[in-house]
């Protein structure tokens, strides 16, 4: 065992740990080659077996948790025959992968968007013969994050899309889906899946002469060829390497194969060491776009050993003989490509899993030399895990210990010698199966009991930094997630209550440098990252409610702009939505009929029933309007949610725009219009709103010119709870999840199935009194509809952000149809949708 002092045991820790309920009759036995896999929206899918004390037989179960909420785990009975050897996200982390050791294979895709609830529809199988590498083709979507340009402005420049093909295209250069898989037979089959939900498949032998695969990994290189590595399992015999091309010739797939350069293991031809490893174990390409790097661990009983080679072009010395027939041969050596070996570890303790970086983090010399200095290291190491339940990280090219985490069952103090230390009895507690999250943050394991532990690792592998640089490392990471739409909850690990406000600032900073167009695409997720930091702190926590308040309101304001049509179809000035913002902006009147008579009303013309079902909308519109005024004259207290939309221009001159809509359609159809309980009749509450919104909207309508409201306005607010009543918002719930729970450093033990007691949260005490106490009325946020107490519609919640709605739509108007597929896959923050159950009151 290398000594501890080299490897930093600050750079892990557990975060938590989440284990399965003991059940007399049947239990979770970890299948023997267990796995898991870890997508880009932090969902972590893994196996066990199920053992029926009773029938004696066991059922190959799957299980996807999202880390925010690992006790809600889904089990499906995943009906395979045989234990299940490899799972696979997709790129987009909605589909996955199973294959199992009878040949068949399994795609997985959500029923209804929901994390929770998956179905088996499509798949393909080679009967009878084990999977051993199974991986989804590459979509030619591949970024390099420069660590060398961390400070530049631009995000083109930080996350370069590098040219890369993907494995098969379709008519018009789009990427086909579809999966390759590798049998123990030798064995290479490809499935393509057709736009019409057909599938091609064609299985080909690898080479001539088929051999045994115990072993096989496959990779993507950049021209849209596939390479797949294999080993027979023995370490004497060598490491082959193929070239697949797939291809689609009259409607059939075909696959081409070719052989490329082998390796032997250089632990078989060092004399010292020449027996001593009989069995390759684990076989590894670094990346899965990486084809000439690869990672092989040799193993005996107790110990192991690891190396790392790298797939080089070099030159072939010629004779003198031809330089003298043709001296142009001379000139040009004859390349030929090699494979050399890159590093080697000394004999380690015995390796039971592997995972690797999913982070395509830069390799130049600058690159690697910046992060060096920086302390910058996620996506530059690898995690081993060993057979005494420790772990260890490893740079991926040099294969130097970064940090270490001992397991309970390798504890033990750092002074002491680790001489020859006595193999306790029974076998030890270890990881059989672990994946790093996208951005190396975390590292997920399952060990021999099927429990599940996430550990976090500090992006500087416990390096004490500056307050400075923790935040530029963290603010790279976000804005990564924020430009691939990754989920970002394993970033969330590591802020500290104290770098919310910091972090907001600066993120919002590096967003305002980026150009219009990108600032459009990225605008609602960079809300949804700031509401996710604020949760972190006591001191931000009402921005969060506004946050997502704003979210909504940009999810409105683009909905019902959409809905007005121009009058004449051929006009080839703006669309209705975009002249109603410049109007807006451009009369600065107090007086909304005055507004409205720049507006070619005829573009406003819509049907009643489209007018009455956006009522519920219409009605939030004009509440949140009325509470935003009715709190400017107390706005000393930054604690109550609306805060900040005091001081945001657009926002305020969104709210602006949608009032004047509504005052048109009202018009229309008085019934579609907000209501109010004034205590007179005779007052006009919609142009008395108008009226103070545009006077506060005036002062701070330029960004950097921003003037405090004057005396009258604030007097006239005042006035406000006395003509009018003043609505209660429904503000989102605070979370549930687990995240605010793991600031404090302390391992929080959790149960699968069964959600922990939320006591002992801070940051939520002071915030009851703005969110609905259990057995009050239940909302749907995004409908605006009043559920009752105890709901017997089914619901849905976001796993981000706790917002609730109804699974099936009660409406078949149009327009509402628009509304609400706005947020049918993930919801306006960009989380998952769970279902919940009935009894969620």
């Amino acid at each position: 065992v290398p000594c501890p002092s080299r490897g930093r045991s600050g750079g892990m820790d557990l975060a938590y740990v989440c284990e399965w309920e003991k059940k007399p009759k049947s239990n979770h036995c970890p299948s023997i080659p267990l796995v898991c896999a870890w997508s880009c929206r932090n969902l972590i899918a893994f196996t066990t077996d199920l053992r029926n004390e009773e029938e004696k037989d066991l059922t190959h179960m799957v299980h996807i948790i999202d880390t925010e909420h690992p006790w809600d785990v889904y089990s499906v009975n995943s009906g395979h025959t045989e234990v299940i050897t490899c799972l696979e996200w997709d790129q987009s982390g909605s589909r996955l992968l199973s294959a199992d050791a009878d040949g068949h294979i399994k795609c997985w895709s959500m029923t209804d968007h929901l994390a929770n609830s998956w179905e088996n529809t499509v798949g393909s199988v080679v009967e009878g013969d084990p999977v051993v590498a199974l991986s989804w083709l590459h979509n030619g979507v591949k970024l390099a994050l420069h660590v060398e340009k961390s400070g530049a402005s631009n995000f083109g420049e930080k996350f370069s899309r590098v040219k890369f093909s993907p494995s098969l295209t379709l008519f018009g250069g789009k990427p086909m889906e579809g999966w390759i898989a590798v049998t123990i037979s030798g064995l290479v089959t490809v499935s393509l899946l057709k736009p019409n939900g057909q599938v091609l498949t064609a299985t080909e032998s690898l080479c001539r002469l088929r051999c045994r695969v115990a072993l096989a990994d496959v990779a993507f290189t950049g021209g849209g060829n596939i390479v797949v590595a294999t080993s027979d399992g023995s370490s004497t015999s060598p490491v082959q390497f193929y070239k697949v091309c797939v291809s689609v010739v009259n409607e059939k797939c075909k696959i081409d194969t070719e052989i490329l350069p082998s390796l032997f293991m250089r632990c078989t031809t060092d004399p010292a060491r020449k027996d001593k490893y009989p069995a390759i174990t684990h076989l590894k390409f670094l990346a899965r776009d990486m084809s000439e790097q690869v990672l092989l661990c040799a193993s005996n009983q107790n110990n192991s050993i690891v190396e790392c080679w790298s797939l080089r072009k070099e030159g072939l010395p010629v004779n003198n003989i031809f330089q003298q027939i043709s001296p142009v041969v001379g000139d040009k050596q004859p390349m030929i490509l090699k494979w050399r070996i890159l590093s080697a570890t000394n004999d380690l303790d015995r390796v039971s899993a592997v995972a690797l970086p999913k982070l395509p983090i830069s390799l130049t010399n600058t690159d690697l030399k910046v992060a060096n200095d920086t302390k910058f290291f996620p996506g530059l190491g690898l995690a081993l895990a060993f057979h005494d339940g420790s772990v260890h990280i490893v740079h991926r090219l040099s294969l130097q210990m970064m940090a270490v985490f001992y397991g309970s069952s390798s504890q033990r103090p750092v002074d002491e010698p680790t001489l020859k230390r006595p193999r306790t009895a029974g076998p030890l507690v270890h990881f059989k199966a672990m994946q790093l999250s996208w951005t190396s943050l975390a590292l997920a394991g399952v060990d021999s009991h099927g429990k599940l532990s996430m550990l976090r690792i500090s992006p500087s592998m416990g390096h004490v930094l500056d307050m400075n640089m923790s935040l530029r490392h963290l603010l790279f990471l976000l804005e990564y997630c924020m430009v691939t739409g990754y989920d970002w909850w394993d970033i969330l690990l590591h802020v500290q209550p104290s770098m919310v406000q910091n972090l907001v600032e600066k993120l919002h900073e590096e967003y305002m440098r980026q150009n219009a167009a990108l600032q459009q695409v990225l605008s609602t997720r960079i809300v949804a990252m700031k509401a996710s930091l604020c949760k972190l702190s006591s001191s931000t926590i009402a921005r969060v409610c506004d946050y997502h308040a704003k979210l909504f309101l940009i999810a409105i304001s683009c909905t019902l702009k959409s809905l007005l049509r121009p009058h004449f179809l051929n006009t080839p000035d703006k669309s209705p939505g975009d002249r109603l913002t410049e109007i807006c902006s451009k009369i600065t009147d107090v007086d909304i009929d005055k507004v409205m008579i720049n507006l070619k009303t005829e573009e406003f013309v819509l049907e009643m029933t489209t007018l009455q079902s956006l009522q519920q909308l219409i009605q939030w519109v004009g509440d949140f309007v009325l509470y935003l005024l009715a709190s400017l004259p107390n706005q000393g207290s930054p604690v109550r949610p609306g805060h900040s939309f005091l001081r945001d221009g657009a926002s305020l001159g969104m709210f602006r725009e949608l009032m004047v809509v509504i005052r048109i359609w009202g018009l229309l159809k008085p019934s579609c219009l907000p209501v109010y309980t004034a205590t007179s009749d005779t007052q006009d509450s919609m142009s008395l709103l108008f009226r103070l919104l545009t006077k506060l909207w005036l002062c701070c309508r330029e960004e950097n010119h921003i003037t405090e409201p004057d005396d009258a306005l604030i007097d006239e607010c005042c006035l406000l709870p006395s003509q009018l009543l003043i609505p209660n918002i429904d503000w989102l719930p605070i979370n549930d999840g687990i995240i605010s729970k793991l600031q404090n450093k302390q391992l929080v033990r959790l149960q699968f199935g069964k959600a922990p007691g939320l006591v002992g949260h801070t940051v939520s005490s002071q915030f009851d009194a703005f969110v609905r106490a259990p057995g009050q009325p239940k909302i749907d946020h995004l409908r605006r509809l009043h559920l009752g107490a105890y709901p017997t519609e089914e619901c849905k919640s976001c796993t981000r952000c706790g917002c609730v709605t109804m699974l099936k739509s009660p409406n078949k108007v149009t327009a509402v149809k628009q509304w609400e597929q706005r947020w049918i896959k993930n919801c306006l923050c960009g989380g998952l949708w769970r279902k919940m159950p009935l009894s969620y009151s």
